[in-house]
């Protein structure tokens, strides 16, 4: 089967590798919808934390069961997703049941080599199917479910200002599911296009350009002076992080879901008068992709929107380095296999 490794930062190349051979609790998906993510393009780049080379990325995934190996419920045939954070079941983590931060974890396409291939084994309580659901949607409830374990860890509650700083294919994500959950949401980028994106197809009523107006005075303004009593990292930017303690509301929450390498730096004076609190958002559990699936097949977010390219796999290795140029506009790169 053909394959694409990134050998090296910036550095792509196909290779045949011999078809995956089945252990038992394993079954057999042929890859037909890949999601480039922010992870992807990281590792790309060379900034991504957790990652080594050369590594087969892909973690976004939509598929046909070739073989389902005995795995309940689903049969050759069927369109699946996966998720991809694979767990020890063991580990302080995992008994806790927060199987998303696992002591022992590997993210496919991160610790493990991903899914830029045409056939991938994984284990079959990773599987997910839904018969109601494309394989597009089908590889887009991934990212969602990040943006959804987001939201669940930061509690939003209904009409409290939500600042979401990053308009990504995760923040997108993020927005969606505060606005389920009742939260006004705010979109803060310094990305003019994607903030118009924000606000139509999303409807986000308020959106912050952070090159072209002062972020707190805006703040104030949009909150009543009282600021965002929930701040949302997307970016995995270390100055847009850093720059997110300036946002929060006394008694506020932060919750960071981007991720980078560098150390977070801020005034403990003025985190800790106002009693905030800081928290990561890693992975997602099942309980976040049941979340996204039901609100899909409600039409409660309409994700297929996110997508402004389409690639066949055999053009991944030319398109690539486009996908990081702001200029092209990409939001969401679906590669398309056969």
């Amino acid at each position: 089967m053909k394959v694409l490794v990134c050998e090296a930062p910036g550095e792509l190349s196909y290779a045949e590798k011999d078809l995956p051979v089945l252990k038992k609790g394993e079954a057999l998906i042929q890859i037909k919808r890949i999601g480039i993510c922010g992870t992807d393009l990281h590792a790309y780049e060379g900034t991504q934390p957790y990652f080594t080379y050369p590594r087969i990325l892909g973690h976004e995934l939509s598929g046909e069961i070739v073989d389902a190996n005995g795995a309940d419920g689903l049969q050759k045939g069927d369109n699946v997703t996966i998720i991809p954070y694979f767990n020890c079941d063991k580990c302080i983590a995992c008994r806790g049941e927060k199987p998303n931060c696992c002591v022992s974890m590997q993210v496919c396409g991160v610790h493990i080599d991903g899914g830029m291939v045409e056939y991938l084994k994984v284990p079959h309580n990773a599987l997910i199917g839904d018969k109601d659901l494309s394989l597009n949607q089908l590889a887009l409830i991934e990212p969602l479910a990040i943006g959804a374990h987001g939201i669940r860890r930061a509690n939003v509650q209904q009409g409290e200002y939500v600042l979401v700083i990053g308009a990504g294919p995760i923040g997108l994500g993020v927005m969606e599911f505060a606005r389920i959950a009742g939260g006004e949401v705010i979109a803060l980028d310094i990305n003019q296009s994607r903030l118009d994106f924000c606000k139509e197809p999303l409807n986000v009523t308020h959106t912050v350009n952070a090159l072209e107006a002062d972020v707190v005075a805006e703040l104030n303004r949009i909150t009543n002076s009282d600021m965002p009593t929930v701040v949302i990292d997307c970016t995995g930017s270390l100055k847009a992080i850093n720059n997110g303690f300036n946002y929060l509301a006394h008694g506020g929450r932060y919750v960071l879901v981007g991720l980078q390498k560098g150390e977070i730096c801020f005034s403990h004076p003025e985190f800790h008068k106002r009693e905030a609190t800081l928290m990561s958002s890693r992975n997602a559990t099942r309980a976040d992709f049941e979340h996204v699936i039901n609100a899909l097949k409600k039409g409660l977010i309409d994700p297929i929107n996110y997508i402004t390219h389409r690639v066949a796999f055999d053009h991944v290795k030319t398109e690539f380095k486009n996908w990081l140029d702001p200029a092209n506009g990409v939001i969401k790169a679906m590669v398309e296999i056969a």
